[in-house]
């Protein structure tokens, strides 16, 4: 581990850090950090009979440089995983930006965050890291990178953000050899992937819309492209014995505000998922088109202790069609299907202590998520972390239901420079 953290760094001091500041900066500076990242099981064995969920040290370098109208930024991470015995790597983000008076630019790998949900997302259609969140990896990495071009136009009237994918990148799931997960088709091991070709009538289009009306912050959203989590298509609906994961197309229509009322912060936002490769609602096996809407407020009770709390509800259209047509034996999903949470947080000790509880509750599955973390600072480049995931419900096809053999307790410890 110590030789590759050691081989990218000494890659990025060597390479990057002589051109930016010869040739193209007037301002570089190289930070990063060497992280642990450590979760256990607390219910039972992984599915392959492991104990732990995570066990890695890792690498970040951040690369950041300027001159003139152009920006520069390179994040990068190496870590060595103890569960497979091996290292690897990763461009997490690594852009150029360009900023004139009324418009800018953005080209490369780029972590892009649309809507006001909380760990709830309607019109953030970019993809996510499930895996990491349910491990226990820092919050930040439920997010990840895509290869994009970005354009930022701003009239004055309004702020336009579009945004054009040519490669496509879906969302990263639990593994089944760490997490027990529901699979409709456990004996069916012959599987294959397609994922949308890199041509131009596959490039993801989206186009966000945004102005302050009222002291509220007001966006419109669009986009179109192709749903980041995949759909199985059996060769044999009864007895198969191949699947294909392929990704249906997906438009996405939507709208949020958020702003100050009643005391606190107010935030509503609601998206129409068009399924446009089942429109009709009757291939169970591609997701119908939805409607989905959420509702949050957050207010400071006391002196550094925060209350959030959103409402989530997901309608599916076109539901007899889909109900009519599911194979025998299949778990059904819901026509209505809504989620609650709470985030408490308090600080403590100078605010170098930080308390914190998050939850998930599905009133309509009857599952939830419950994710308490204490972290303290120890110095201004020292922290650490405790925390767990705790997973249950009655419905083992369920969200978080099939996960209720999966809880585990986490360790993260950072240093800064």
């Amino acid at each position: 581990m110590i030789r590759r953290c050691l081989a990218i760094a000494f890659f990025f001091i060597a390479v990057f850090i002589p051109l930016f500041s010869s040739t193209l900066a007037d301002d570089v500076s190289l930070h990063g950090f060497l992280q642990g990242n450590y979760s256990a099981d607390t219910a039972t064995k992984n599915p392959n009979g492991g104990d732990f969920k995570l066990a890695e040290e890792r690498l970040q370098l951040k690369l950041d440089a300027s001159r003139g109208p152009f920006h520069a930024f390179v994040k990068a991470d190496g870590w060595y995983d103890h569960i497979s015995e091996k290292g690897d790597s990763e461009l997490r983000e690594g852009y150029v930006d360009y900023t004139a008076n009324k418009w800018d630019t953005r080209i490369g790998r780029q972590i892009i965050t649309w809507g006001v949900g909380d760990l709830l997302f309607i019109n953030d259609i970019f993809p996510k890291d499930y895996a990491a969140f349910f491990s226990g990896r820092p919050l930040e990495y439920l997010k990840k990178g895509i290869n994009a071009a970005r354009v930022g136009v701003y009239p004055g009237f309004a702020s336009f953000e579009l945004i054009a994918t040519p490669f496509f990148e879906g969302n990263t799931f639990p593994d089944p050899v760490r997490f027990h997960l529901y699979d409709p088709f456990p004996g069916v091991t012959n599987r294959s992937e397609q994922k949308p070709a890199a041509e131009l009538d596959n490039t993801e289009i989206a186009l966000r819309i945004y102005r302050g009306i009222a002291g509220f912050d007001v966006s419109i959203y669009a986009y179109r492209g192709f749903f980041r989590q995949p759909s199985m298509l059996p060769d044999n609906p009864v007895m198969p014995t191949r699947l294909t994961l392929f990704f249906p197309k997906l438009s996405v229509y939507g709208a949020s505000l958020q702003g100050r009322a009643l005391d606190g912060v107010l935030s509503l936002e609601a998206g129409y998922y068009d399924s446009r490769e089942d429109r009709s609602g009757n291939n169970p096996m591609i997701p119908n088109s939805q409607t989905k809407f959420l509702i949050g407020y957050q207010r400071q009770i006391w002196e550094d202790f925060t209350l959030g709390l959103q409402y989530y509800v997901e309608y599916m259209h076109n539901y007899s069609d889909y109900e009519g047509n599911l194979p025998a034996g299949f778990p059904k999903d819901q026509k209505y299907h809504d989620l609650t949470s709470v985030r408490l947080t308090q600080l403590l000790m100078h605010q170098t202590m930080r308390l914190s509880f998050f939850a998930f509750y599905s009133p309509s599955a009857g599952d939830y998520l419950l994710n308490p973390e204490i972290k303290y600072n120890f110095t201004d480049h020292i922290w650490a972390a405790i925390g767990a995931n705790i997973f249950g419900g009655g419905n083992p096809a369920s969200q978080f239901g099939q996960l209720a053999k999966d809880d585990n307790t986490y360790v993260q410890v950072r240093y800064e420079f």
